[in-house]
C-alpha cells in the first residue's frame, strides 16, 4: 500500500517546515513507498534529497492564477479558513489529489500541515484524511500580533484549528506539548505522537571548536519568532557576553536576513550554507533563542545530531524531551542565557555534545519515525 502525502510547497530542504516534510516522506516511504504531491512554490523543482527518498514518486502541480485562484481563496475563506491559510487553498491540489487517492493499492492520505489540510477538507466526507501537524497553530500565533485583532484572530483559528483536528481520521502532533493542547482544543481528535526528526545517521558529529569563542544560530530569519530570538540576542545577550569575552562571536546561517543586522564584525551573516557540517565545525556551541513559537525546533534538533553543546530558552525546548545540564543548558533572562553561553565558550561542554547526540539517535532520528508511523 503507498501512502499519499500532499504538501503546498515545492520540497526543497531550506526551512524548518521542509525538514518535518522530508523526515515525514522518508518514513513513509519505507512503509511500501509513497506519492508526493506537492504545489510548485517557494521553488521551481524539488532539491535532490527529496528525489533521492527510496520508493518516492513526485507529483507536481501547477495552481492558477487571476479569477480562479482569487475563487479559491473566496471560497477558503467563507468555510472558515483564516486569511494566511486561504491565500495558499488551490483548486488544483484538490483536484489531484482526489484523482491519486482513487488509484488501486492506495494506503493513507496525509495532508501536510494546515494550508493542504484545508485544500482538502471535502475528502474527508468521503474517506480517511490524516492531517499532518507542524504545530498546533493556535498554541503561538496570537503571540505575533497584538491588541483586539489578535483575540478575534486567536478565536477565528481555534474554531479552524478545531475543526481540522475534528474531521481528520489522525492527526500527527510535533511533541506531548501539543498533544495535550490539541486534546484540550478537540476532545474527540484522533493524535498520534509523531515528532520532528532529522536524518541523524547521514549527519557525521564534528567536534566543537571551543578555542573560537564562536556561537552559530542556524534559522530562517523571515519567520518573525527566529527574528525576535535574533533581536533577544543582540539586545540582551551579546552585550553582556562581550564585557566579559570581548572576541566572542555570533555566526547567523539561513535565509531571510537581507542585510547584516548590525555593523559589528563579530556578528558574521553566513546567509543559506549547504554544508552546515563544516561551519558547526568551526563554532563552539549553538543557541536557540526562541520566546515565541510551537512545536520543536528542527535546528535544535539537528544541532544535537551534529554533537553541538547547545544554549536554548525553555520555550525552544519546551517540546523536545531534554534536560538542563545534560541534553543542553536552558536559560530563560538575557542574564542567565549570558551566563551559559559564557561557560560553554571558556570552557566547552562535550559531554553536552555527546548526550545531545545520543538523544537524537534514540528520539529524534528517521528510524524512530518510522516505527510511529507504522500503518
Amino acid at each position: 500500500m503507498r501512502d499519499l502525502l500532499v504538501t503546498t510547497h515545492t520540497p526543497v530542504l531550506r526551512s524548518g517546515q521542509a525538514m518535518r516534510t522530508y523526515g515525514v516522506a522518508r518514513a513513509l516511504a519505507e512503509h511500501g513507498g509513497l506519492d508526493l504531491l506537492y504545489v510548485r512554490f517557494g521553488a521551481p523543482a524539488p532539491d535532490a534529497a527529496f528525489k533521492a527518498i527510496p520508493g518516492v514518486e513526485l507529483h507536481e502541480v501547477i495552481p492558477s492564477r487571476g479569477l480562479r485562484r482569487l475563487f479559491s481563496y473566496g471560497a477558503a475563506r467563507l468555510e472558515g479558513v483564516p486569511d494566511k491559510f486561504a491565500r495558499g487553498v488551490s483548486r488544483e491540489l484538490a483536484s489531484v489529489t482526489e484523482r491519486l487517492a482513487a488509484e488501486p493499492d492506495r494506503g493513507r492520505v496525509i495532508a501536510d500541515g494546515p494550508i493542504a489540510a484545508a485544500a482538502i477538507a471535502h475528502m474527508t466526507r468521503r474517506q480517511p484524511v490524516v492531517y499532518n501537524a507542524h504545530n498546533l497553530e493556535s498554541g503561538f500565533r496570537h503571540e505575533l500580533s497584538r491588541g483586539a485583532v489578535a483575540g478575534v484572530g486567536q478565536r477565528r483559528l481555534r474554531s479552524f484549528e478545531r475543526g481540522l483536528l475534528k474531521r481528520s481520521s489522525e492527526s500527527w502532533m510535533v511533541s506531548e506539548a501539543d498533544l495535550t493542547a490539541a486534546r484540550e482544543l478537540c476532545p474527540l481528535a484522533r493524535l498520534r505522537y509523531a515528532p520532528n526528526v532529522v536524518d541523524v545517521a547521514g549527519i557525521t558529529p564534528v567536534s566543537p571548536a571551543s578555542e573560537a569563542q564562536r556561537a552559530i544560530y542556524v534559522a530562517n530569519f523571515a519567520y518573525q519568532p527566529n527574528r525576535n530570538g535574533l533581536d533577544f540576542l543582540l539586545d540582551e545577550v551579546f552585550p553582556r557576553v562581550w564585557a566579559e569575552l570581548p572576541d566572542a562571536r555570533l555566526a547567523l546561517v539561513g535565509s531571510g536576513l537581507e542585510e547584516p543586522p548590525s555593523p559589528d564584525p563579530r556578528i558574521e551573516t553566513h546567509g543559506f550554507v549547504e554544508d552546515l557540517g563544516s561551519i558547526y565545525a568551526r563554532s563552539s556551541c549553538a543557541v536557540v533563542p526562541l520566546l515565541q513559537g510551537g512545536g520543536t525546533p528542527l535546528k535544535f534538533i539537528e544541532a544535537l545530531a551534529y554533537g553541538m553543546p547547545v544554549v536554548a530558552t525553555p520555550r525552544a525546548a519546551a517540546g523536545l524531551d531534554v534536560r538542563d545540564g545534560e541534553h543542553c543548558m536552558l536559560a530563560e533572562s538575557g542574564v542567565g542565557f549570558a551566563a551559559a553561553l559564557m561557560r560553554i565558550l571558556s570552557d566547552g561542554a562535550p559531554e553536552l555534545g555527546l548526550n545531545g547526540r545520543r538523544l537524537a539517535e534514540e528520539r529524534y532520528s528517521i528510524e524512530a519515525l518510522t516505527e510511529l508511523l507504522r500503518p
